[in-house]
């Protein structure tokens, strides 16, 4: 899998390249005009747009300005435009106009172009490329607003490298050299989230090798928010023991605006019980999440006053989940996770009344009524089709065609996909299901694009005129896009053949199933979009650490690294439930996705997104478009046979012991 770290102290879009409307009068003032003359009033509205944070109007009043312009003063409003397009997350405006801008030689316009270069490195990455632009230019006799930005940039540079210590000083250096209460705080809160996003293991790195007592403040507290995420024990109760330790530091404004967990959410049970099958066809599942679940456990310890006992025991040799159950409640527990199977879920809903909350690690049927202090959750394919609607529409698609495999499972994603797309305003055009049994789809495919009608025009005109033709079919033109429901093996071959039947160049978005986890290369998925666990895909920075960890001291889970992180945030969402029977509770961000309670004690889960990219998974951004089909490395249109680590069918419902949401 591949992730690639783009700019660590904030998203693309936050990208902060300009300092207010303060220096932007600076830098107007210290730029001459050598070429047709640039209208004040005009570089004056501008200002005032970006000031109000419209930086879209701001740069379309440097560009305008700039087409009737000449010479030097056209390529400075040109970089004026490109740093507000910069500073309004429009980086393909912003990159398609600096590559017309010729590189100036030296002064005030070197720097706004090499201001302007190094932010578009930080975009793609290239922190050793900004770096290398961002060092001399800070050597250069800048102007106080361009030694600001660049100064800023520098930090993100360093933060981007992986050293947060250094951006750190940086930051702390540029406030020297403000003087409004407003920019010291906004460059603190600049500070703040480049702390935040960076990586645990190099905050404390960097704590460990600085001897500036406020430096290795922020940096501890930025250590902690990154390594908790924000949220849970760990977090409120670190924030507490960093503000005693720290009455007097200046982040202490920062910790007063943060949204910290309420009280009551705070209140753990002392003691849990796991209810997981550790022995029988599912054991390898119940190991899994038994594995997720005191990992985290492990990790949040230390933020606990008091340590908790968790106490596991194996529904099957239990005698079930109703008498796994009893025995639980028996020995003290005050909150119950699991079980894990549906008809253990079933059993335990109808069976019993719930006299200590219950967390299921599955759902109920459909229309079964859960009794009070039973919540739910899965890793439910529905969620996942849900959230492939609504990305399809934000990627500007209205009208879709759906391939699902021909089971239960199948039909439920089917209906939960074009649910969710229809309410939101898309157009279903048409639907299939296939067999995955047989490896040829040509006829679902024909049917679904509608070649066989083509091909029948064909013929008819064929036997009309008595000989052979040119002909090369001719799929539907009123589809935008293909939702694919399909594991590997079926997701391989289905993919091939679209491509084969002339449908290659329609996007494709699908579900976690498509990929297996089982280290071939997936070429003849690139271009698939799908959605997946953060844990799978890009962990965050608080469990990066974690999926390594767990495939080198249980190889034989590395396929099931959903199930582990299953288990984390179950860990996690007993805090978050326990002593609040309605679930009230904030989303929580957790390891398989952006987690929410319903109405019905639902837990549901919104994942990270992911395209396969010369052969391997790539996080993408989730608001972002995904840039569209990448090409096939196979160009023949061959069907690739699937291997037997791939054979891992969409079992039905009436198979119990798949993994769940299964």
């Amino acid at each position: 899998m591949i992730n690639p770290r783009k700019h660590r102290a904030l998203p693309p879009s936050r990208l902060r390249v300009a300092v207010g409307a303060a220096a932007l009068l600076l830098m107007l003032a210290a730029c001459v005009s050598t070429g047709g003359g640039s209208s004040l009033s005009g570089e004056g509205r501008a200002v005032r747009l970006a000031q109000n944070g419209d930086h879209a109007g701001a740069a379309g009043v440097y560009i305008g300005l700039a087409t009737n312009a000449v010479g030097s003063d056209a390529d400075r409003l040109t970089m004026l435009a490109i740093e507000q397009w910069l500073e309004g997350g429009d980086i393909g405006r912003a990159r398609n106009a600096h590559s017309r801008v010729a590189t100036p030689s030296s002064g005030p316009l070197y720097w706004l172009w090499a201001g302007n270069s190094a932010a578009l490195a930080l975009y793609q990455g290239d922190s050793e490329a900004a770096l290398s632009l961002l060092e001399a230019l800070s050597r250069e006799p800048l102007t106080q607003d361009r030694r600001l930005r660049v100064e800023e940039l520098r930090a993100d540079a360093y933060f981007q490298s992986g050293d947060p210590g250094r951006a750190a000083e940086l930051m702390l250096q540029r406030e020297l050299w403000l003087s409004s209460r407003d920019d010291v705080d906004a460059n603190r809160r600049h500070l703040w989230e480049g702390l935040a996003a960076s990586r645990p293991s190099d905050l404390r790195t960097a704590s460990e090798l600085t001897a500036d007592t406020n430096i290795r403040a922020w940096l501890s507290l930025g250590s902690l928010a990154a390594s908790t995420g924000q949220q849970g024990i760990g977090w409120a109760n670190g924030v507490a023991r960093w503000r005693e330790a720290n009455p007097d530091h200046p982040a202490i404004a920062i910790v007063d605006g943060l949204e910290l967990p309420d009280e009551q959410l705070l209140s753990y049970p002392r003691q849990v019980a796991l209810l997981l099958p550790l022995s029988g066809n599912a054991a390898s599942a119940g190991k899994a999440i038994q594995n997720g679940f005191l990992g985290a456990y492990f990790a949040t310890a230390g933020g606990l006053d008091d340590r908790q006992t968790i106490r596991v025991y194996d529904v099957n040799k239990e005698g079930g989940a109703v008498a796994a159950y009893t025995a639980a409640v028996a020995d003290g527990a005050e909150f119950v996770v699991g079980p894990l199977l549906r008809r253990n879920v079933s059993e335990l809903a109808n069976d019993l009344l719930v006299p200590i909350p219950v967390l299921t690690l599955n759902y109920l049927p459909e229309n079964t009524l859960a009794p009070p202090g039973l919540f739910q959750f899965a890793l439910a394919p529905e969620d996942e089709a849900e959230a492939a609607a609504e990305r399809a529409l934000a990627d500007g698609h209205t009208r879709a065609l759906a391939l699902v495999p021909s089971n239960s499972v199948g039909r439920r994603v089917l209906l939960s996909f074009a649910s969710r797309f229809e309410e939101l305003g898309g157009t279903l055009l048409d639907s299939r299901s296939y067999t995955s049994e047989n490896p040829d789809f040509s006829n679902t495919i024909e049917d679904l694009m509608a070649l066989s009608g083509s091909v029948q025009r064909y013929q008819r005109l064929r036997a009309n005129i008595g000989g052979p033709l040119q002909f090369d079919p001719r799929r539907r033109q009123d589809a935008e896009f293909i939702f694919l429901a399909a594991n590997a093996a079926s997701g391989r071959l289905l993919k091939s053949q679209l491509k084969f039947h002339y449908s290659g160049d329609l996007p494709v978005y699908s579900t976690s199933s498509i990929y297996a986890m089982d280290g071939r290369t997936d070429s003849d998925l690139n271009g698939v979009m799908f959605v997946d666990a953060p844990w799978v895909i890009s962990p965050q920075p608080w469990i990066e650490r974690l999926p390594g960890e767990f495939e080198e001291h249980w190889p034989e889970q590395r396929r099931l690294g959903r199930l582990h992180a299953m288990g984390y945030d179950a860990y996690h969402l007993v805090g978050a439930l326990f002593g609040v029977p309605d679930g009230a509770f904030l989303d929580m961000d957790g390891a398989t996705g952006r987690l929410f309670v319903d109405a019905e004690g639902r837990v549901h889960r919104r994942p990270a997104w992911a395209q396969f990219q010369g052969g391997r998974p790539v996080a993408i951004a989730d608001s972002l478009p995904a840039s569209g089909p990448i090409r096939d490395v196979s160009e023949d249109g061959r069907l690739a046979p699937p291997e037997s680590t791939d054979r891992e069918p969409w079992l039905d419902e009436a198979n119990d012991e798949s993994p769940p949401g299964q």
